[in-house]
């Protein structure tokens, strides 16, 4: 099946709109970080879990001859990037964990030719560098605040592990089905996450309605619409090209937080986000038309 490169960054862009949303319902939902992570991957798996058991065997049959250490890895990585950059909104601006978290393509650029045996072409490398930049000038003064640096290193450290769940997608998705792979990995990350959740002493139990309706809205909106559309194109486009586009994701929240909550962009914000915006075009252009991988 060919899949043109228009549907590719239709996708992408349309998985970038859902997950700006993400960092704003997270920070107005009245519980601990951990809860928020743990139900949004709960509620994710279980809208799954019918359409993955209805076919089973088929779906089992797909994992035959696929290493199972990058899904595992895969799902690890996501339940950590989750701790990690959750916490982070607790402990320093929306504005720099949401443009830390986002620092994904340094990481993927690095590591994508040592692990993948991906070249990185110029113009992703180039589209890193203006992000880089841009993502940088957003935050402006705040990540030099020593009053949440803790939060900025626990975004970073997001940043990383969004990077490796990437990676390891892009190793196995050729060969398995979109749900089968989402519905694995999600799983794994909900597992690990419930276990830290109760571990820590916290509960689904006796929060307030707004909590579970903003949990729900998370699983559903960005973790359903925007994690599964970037893992859709992990089967046809590098893993930094697709850590590249989630740099859009400031500039969402920034649109959103001006269209939804009357909050102007700044200057620095403004200025960041043009040239975030000139590093995701220069990404999209490398985005060729491609085939669908066999199997």
């Amino acid at each position: 099946m060919a899949v043109s490169r228009p549907q590719v960054l239709a996708g992408l862009g349309s998985g970038v709109v859902v997950l700006s949303f993400a960092s704003v319902i997270i920070r107005v939902t009245p519980a601990p970080s951990i809860v928020i992570a743990a139900g949004r991957m709960a509620v994710a798996t279980l809208v799954l879990t019918p359409f993955f058991w209805a076919r089973f065997p088929a779906r089992r049959a797909e994992f035959k001859g696929v290493g199972l250490w990058p899904v595992l890895l895969s799902g690890v990585l996501l339940a950590v990037h989750f701790a990690l950059w959750i916490e982070s909104l607790n402990r320093t601006s929306v504005a720099s964990s949401v443009v830390l978290v986002a620092m994904n393509p340094i990481f993927a650029a690095a590591l994508s030719p040592l692990v993948l045996h991906e070249r990185v072409s110029w113009r992703i490398g180039l589209a890193v560098v203006l992000g880089i930049i841009g993502a940088a000038v957003i935050a402006g003064p705040q990540l030099g605040s020593g009053a949440v640096t803790v939060g900025n290193l626990l975004a970073l450290g997001g940043a990383a592990c969004a990077a490796g769940y990437l990676m390891a997608g892009r190793r196995v998705r050729s060969r398995l089905s979109l749900l089968s792979y989402v519905y694995v990995v999600y799983g794994i990350a909900a597992v690990l996450l419930l276990v830290a959740m109760l571990s820590t002493g916290h509960s689904f139990i006796g929060h307030k309605w707004q909590v579970y309706l903003f949990i729900g809205l998370l699983g559903l909106g960005p973790q359903l619409i925007g994690h599964t559309t970037f893992n859709w194109a992990l089967r046809y486009v590098p893993a930094p090209t697709v850590a590249m586009a989630v740099l859009g994701e400031p500039v969402g929240t920034t649109i959103l937080a001006w269209l939804i909550l009357r909050q102007a962009p700044t200057a620095y914000e403004a200025i960041g986000g043009a040239v975030i915006c000139a590093g995701i075009y220069l990404a999209a252009a490398d985005v060729p038309r491609l085939s669908e991988p066999a199997g």
